[in-house]
């Protein structure tokens, strides 16, 4: 087992079409995922039909790469706002998220968005500018446009002073120094993530304690919880607290939350991730994002702990009412004036 200081936990956030899912395939290649005769597919991460038909990511998904010795979890979110709930969930499982930015069109609206959530969250975000090989790539144009976007969003001086790749995710290089380095491998993303992303925040010799963070579903097992482990260790079979937290007022953060109840579980199947695979384990510990069976139903923002005390319950996770934003304008097209009276 790994210890703490040798993991890393990341997400890909972005516009949609920005080339996060394309980008985290030429991660696999250069960190040798795959066996030399395997058949790999494009899109690795798009594994629903909807995905691969549309070319857009919507379910969150997870993945391990084994880099010198480092484990990095990636985690590549939707780049639609339609799915922004899912990239909230996300985002507070890890400790900081690479925001990859068109070198053309720059940071768009859910660039915005997504942006904004993790530098509430106090993350230290690492901007990548892709597509540099374009003919009508302005990466300088996109970094200043970017920083602006930083400032704009109260981003503390930390967070502003960020890191910088440029490259091509399609064809799989990065590098911090677009006129001076070569322009192959991925090295450079790999180094500036162990440097500059710390180690899960984690006590591995406390009780246990986990948050669920995003559910799935198994026909054999049932419902799955996700999330990552904040401190001790879990053995397959062991009793734990089941603690169901919820917001007072979900309109209302600020009333307050509440714990409505909790169940006495045992974690019956555990699973890791390894490359793109699931692999079954028999423990789990502070630092892994895991995935956990065992109790019969599992809700966002739930507690797993050792210690039978609703004292220790996390609060729900923080995820903004879905919002529908509507503009009515006086029509001043060709066609002004006669629509009609009825409105």
């Amino acid at each position: 087992m790994p210890t703490v200081n040798h993991i890393r936990n990341v997400a890909i956030i972005a516009h949609i079409d920005h080339g996060k899912t394309t980008l985290i395939d030429s991660i696999f290649r250069a960190a040798r995922t795959f066996r030399s005769n395997e058949q790999v597919t494009e899109r690795l991460m798009d594994n629903n039909d909807l995905e691969r038909e549309r070319g857009i990511t919507i379910r969150a998904k997870h993945c391990m790469v084994d880099w010198n010795g480092y484990l990095i979890n990636i985690i590549d979110t939707p780049g639609h706002a339609d799915f922004s709930g899912e990239v909230e969930r996300v985002l507070s499982m890890v400790d900081s998220v690479l925001l990859l930015v068109d070198a053309n069109e720059g940071p768009m609206p859910q660039t915005r968005y997504v942006l904004m959530r993790s530098l509430r969250l106090g993350l230290r975000p690492i901007v990548v500018v892709n597509k540099v090989d374009r003919p009508n790539a302005r990466p300088n144009h996109t970094l200043n446009k970017t920083f602006d976007l930083f400032i704009d969003l109260g981003a503390t001086e930390e967070q502003a002073h960020f890191s910088v790749l440029y490259g091509s995710g399609l064809d799989g290089w990065l590098v911090r120094d677009l006129a001076k380095d070569a322009h192959e491998g991925m090295d450079a993303l790999f180094e500036t993530i162990v440097e500059r992303v710390t180690p899960p925040k984690v006590d591995r010799k406390g009780p246990f304690l986990m948050q669920v963070s995003t559910l799935a579903w198994s026909d054999y097992v049932g419902q799955i919880g996700c999330g990552r482990v904040l401190r001790g260790t879990l053995h397959k079979g062991e009793e734990f607290t089941q603690f169901i937290t919820r917001w007072k007022n979900p309109g209302d953060q600020a009333a307050g939350w509440d714990v409505t109840g909790s169940t006495k579980e045992r974690g019956v199947h555990f699973w890791v991730t390894r490359g793109l695979e699931r692999v079954e384990a028999d423990k789990i510990s502070a630092g892994d994002i895991v995935w956990l069976a065992g109790p019969a139903e599992i809700g966002i923002g739930d507690t797993f702990s050792i210690i039978d005390d609703p004292a220790g319950a996390l609060k729900p996770l923080e995820i903004e009412e879905p919002t529908v934003s509507m503009f009515f304008l006086v029509n001043t097209g060709p066609f002004s004036g006669n629509e009609g009276t009825a409105i």
